[in-house]
């Protein structure tokens, strides 16, 4: 079970690296910093100040589409939109290890990260979530099982998912969130109900 944290710190009431530090003591594989009104040189010190902290559990902190300011601050990874330029590409130049994870919502592009070399893919919305309304109604659980199935890559579900749904993303390899991670009292405690029952 992957657990993918994604980070948006205009739904926040306390400073984001407070957050930040929660989410790397529960435990999740991966931290997308995820704040794309940043410009490059306040999220490259963003990044800094995140890779400085206490890492415990080995988190991977990926960065939101900017591949330039992943490898300059030394990020394990970028995460990117469907129709970005192809994972391939990116290794080219980054070093072994860098981690690249891409946003899909259709079974095609599914299809085209794994064929283009990302790491994992990340599905949704799988459930209906004001976030991701403007990518259409939710895909559903069906959909989401359907591209999973049968892959090299991991498959996370995304969107609207609940401590109270979570179990109906069947066949996915783990979930990612923003608000079941972030909005969370105890983060830690949402990987252990997560990690425990899909």
């Amino acid at each position: 079970m992957l657990l993918y944290a994604i980070t948006d710190r205009s739904q926040l009431h306390a400073p984001l690296l407070d957050r930040v530090v929660l989410l790397l003591h529960a435990g999740v594989d991966y931290l997308q910093i995820r704040e794309k009104d940043l410009p490059g040189r306040e999220l490259l010190a963003l990044l800094d100040a995140v890779l400085s902290l206490p890492n415990p559990h080995g988190t991977k902190v990926l960065v939101n589409e900017r591949v330039d300011v992943a490898l300059a601050a030394g990020a394990h990874g970028v995460h990117l939109p469907a129709q970005a330029v192809a994972p391939s590409r990116i290794r080219a130049t980054a070093p072994a290890g860098f981690v690249i994870g891409v946003s899909c919502h259709r079974l095609d592009e599914v299809d085209r990260a794994e064929a283009e070399g990302a790491d994992l893919a990340v599905f949704g919305p799988v459930f209906d979530t004001p976030s991701k309304r403007v990518y259409g109604p939710p895909v559903g659980v069906d959909a989401l099982e359907q591209a999973a199935r049968g892959r090299r890559i991991p498959v996370l579900a995304l969107g609207g998912i609940t401590l109270e749904n979570f179990q109906l993303c069947r066949g996915a390899a783990g979930i990612a969130s923003i608000s079941l991670f972030q909005g969370a009292e105890d983060p830690a405690g949402v990987c252990r109900v997560l990690r425990g029952g899909l």
